[in-house]
């Protein structure tokens, strides 16, 4: 290869690091927010003759304090506990040996300054061991506060929120996202993170704390698929 090329090849994948590197470690992505669920038409029932009322969301004469509109408030009780562990182990063993005997002429083997030249005998041994294991454990607890975004017809709830903390040596962000029953609403408005359906979770942060926990960038381009030695 030319030295030119080599050269800005260098420099290219040098660049791709680089700005790999730029990213704030422990930097947290958070999701894009939902988008509104196209819910199936329900046709509106007909007004019935000397009703003195319309049904609708806002009539609720004995109704207690649980979110069931747009714009209403829900606290999520956050209890996420997850654990795997996996663990592999193989071996191969394999060995063969061949043996030819050695012919004779005339009765007689076929030597060579004393060597029996058309003997053969050949033998291969082979062996593989590998083992690996991994295991990880993550545990989240908390609460936070969302906000209901849309009302689906059969009665679940959309919402969406998120929680931003600014301490004295970075920032924090827990952000949630999904569905919830109306009926798995407690008393008191909360619900725990195990009955929310489709729940996207996000939790990190950034700053000093953040970058001491994290690989440079240096060390994280000769662990990626561009470091080919």
């Amino acid at each position: 290869m030319h030295p030119t090329r080599s050269l800005s090849l260098l420099c290219a994948v040098l660049g791709l690091a680089l700005a790999g590197g730029c990213t704030l470690a422990g930097d947290v992505r958070p999701y894009q927010p939902m988008a509104p669920i196209q819910p199936l038409v329900v046709p509106a029932a007909a007004p019935s003759a000397g009703a003195i009322y319309a049904a609708g969301p806002g009539l609720n004469l004995y109704g207690d304090r649980r979110a069931r509109d747009v714009g209403d408030l829900l606290t999520i009780t956050l209890i996420e506990n997850t654990t795997a562990t996996t663990t592999a182990s193989t071996a191969i063993s394999k060995k063969s040996d061949i043996e030819m005997g050695t012919p004779t002429l005339f009765g007689a083997p076929v030597t060579l300054g004393g060597k029996d030249i058309l003997g053969a005998s050949a033998a291969s041994d082979r062996d593989f061991s590998g083992k690996g294991n991994s295991a990880q454990s993550n545990r989240l607890q908390g609460s936070l506060t969302v906000t209901v975004i849309q009302r689906l017809p059969n009665g679940n709830l959309v919402v969406q929120g998120q929680k931003n903390l600014r301490l004295n040596q970075g920032d924090e962000l827990v952000q949630i996202q999904g569905i919830v029953r109306s009926a798995d609403i407690g008393a008191d408005n909360t619900i725990p993170s195990s009955k929310v359906a489709d729940a996207r979770i996000a939790y990190g942060g950034r700053g000093a704390v953040a970058q001491s926990n994290a690989m440079g960038w240096l060390g994280r381009f000769f662990n990626s698929a561009f470091a080919l030695f």
